[in-house]
């Protein structure tokens, strides 16, 4: 399989005055994003956590996102990679401070997969995996016992709030349910998912040769794209066929994935998918969220399912509409100031990573280092380490902040580069999450 590309000297630059070794370029820029996150890290009585944002140490956020889950998750991989034990040590003391933290119900941080319980739920299994730390494990099974009482019966199956996507709703909050069943052999976690995939079934709204799913019957945008649409619901749905045979959820899996190609433009041989309606029609996103590297997943995920060879080929128009976006050197509207998982470039070369370790294509890892080395000629050196300051919000493109966490900060970045070290060196990386199809 083909080696990643060096990047160049000025970008070593930015990781110290004296470069590292050739083939360990992007662990050294990891473990220097691991050392500005350890600056800024809060004590707790039960642990540790760290503040999203450095610069507003007194609002402590727990979630997947953003908050001290993420940066669990990316001191395993680093305690993974290189054995340090001071990695392992930063992970369970955020773990301890999140068995600290699980609510007695859903009132305040919900159940979601980013934003709830689930992503908490998650960074906990992780833990307990390499630890073997029985605590973690009951973490888990607390937050899947808090997810069976506090599910309401709806319609066919269950729901925790009417929101269906991935980022806060049942599409997300499934997925870490079905991880659970894998992982500890719990069949109870799966029939709760599967219960939530029957309602998500019954939600879907006719539309262009196919059915599409609203977020919320509150809000008044559709957006068809990963994170809060169609793509991320029908993902879950597939995945719920691949673990349980039942063909209404490849039905509607596929019923999703027919409405995203009706309204897809690809008149450039590519695949993009509007922002929301109605609106934002003539806005496309590139990244995680809303764009082609989230829902290429869903492609992937059906060509796993199904076998047909139609799916890979709307990865590949996924992957096309990037490549010929003229991105990283070129900011777009779906493109701005932004480096993380969800909006940005750490999104996209992930993406790529990934589409060159299932197809062997030369092309693909090459975007994904050209990616990866505007990444880093973008961090910002200090005395703690390497930090992104970015903007996490297309729409106040002055808000520049530099964050800690796993979609918008160092964090998810941090894990990247750690998977990129592991490409190079033949190790398969430990972090992979509920939501992805790349394993």
């Amino acid at each position: 399989m083909c080696r990643a590309l060096p990047i160049t000297a000025a970008i070593l630059c930015l990781t110290g005055c004296t470069p590292p070794r050739q083939d360990r370029l992007y662990l050294d820029a990891a473990l220097r994003a691991a050392s500005w996150i350890q600056s800024v890290e809060q004590a707790t009585d039960a642990g540790k956590t760290w503040p999203a944002d450095p610069e507003n140490p007194g609002q402590v956020v727990i979630d997947l996102y953003a908050g001290s889950a993420g940066v669990v998750l990316f001191f395993l991989e680093a305690y993974a990679t290189t054995g340090t034990t001071q990695f392992l040590a930063d992970a369970r003391a955020g773990a301890d401070d999140l068995l600290a933290r699980i609510p007695e119900d859903l009132s305040r941080q919900g159940a979601g997969l980013y934003t709830g319980v689930a992503g908490m739920g998650f960074a906990l299994l992780e833990t307990y995996q390499a630890t073997g730390d029985q605590r973690y494990r009951a973490g888990v099974e607390r937050i899947v016992k808090l997810l069976r009482t506090q599910a309401r019966e709806s319609g066919d199956g269950i729901e925790w709030n009417n929101v269906t996507d991935i980022i806060g709703g049942s599409a997300g909050t499934g997925l870490f349910l079905l991880y659970v069943a894998d992982e500890l052999d719990a069949p109870e976690a799966r029939k709760l998912a599967v219960a939530a995939g029957r309602r998500l079934v019954q939600l879907g709204q006719d539309a262009e040769r196919g059915k599409k799913w609203a977020m919320s019957p509150n809000y008044d945008r559709l957006m068809p794209n990963f994170s809060h649409g169609t793509a991320g619901v029908a993902y879950f749905l597939a995945t719920l066929y691949q673990q349980t045979g039942e063909r209404a959820f490849l039905d509607a899996a596929i019923a999703g994935a027919r409405y995203l190609q009706a309204v897809a433009k690809t008149d450039d041989g590519g695949c993009l998918i509007f922002h929301h309606e109605p609106g934002g029609e003539d806005l496309f996103y590139l990244g995680w969220c809303h764009g082609p590297v989230g829902t290429a997943r869903l492609f992937y995920r059906l060509a796993e399912v199904t076998d047909d060879p139609e799916w890979m080929t709307w990865v590949r128009k996924c992957a096309r509409s990037l490549m010929i976006s003229g991105i990283p050197e070129r900011r777009r509207p779906g493109h701005w100031n932004n480096v993380g998982q969800c909006c940005g470039a750490v999104g996209v070369a992930q993406f790529f990573l990934d589409l060159h370790r299932v197809t062997g294509e030369r092309e693909y890892l090459d975007f994904a280092m050209r990616v990866t080395a505007d990444l880093l000629g973008r961090a910002t050196r200090t005395d703690g380490g390497l930090k992104w300051v970015q903007a996490e919000h297309r729409v106040r493109p002055e808000l520049l902040v530099a964050q800690t966490g796993y979609m918008q900060g160092a964090a998810g970045i941090g894990l990247l580069l750690l998977h990129v070290d592991a490409f190079n060196n033949n190790r398969q990386p430990t972090i992979a999450l509920p939501d992805t199809p790349f394993e």
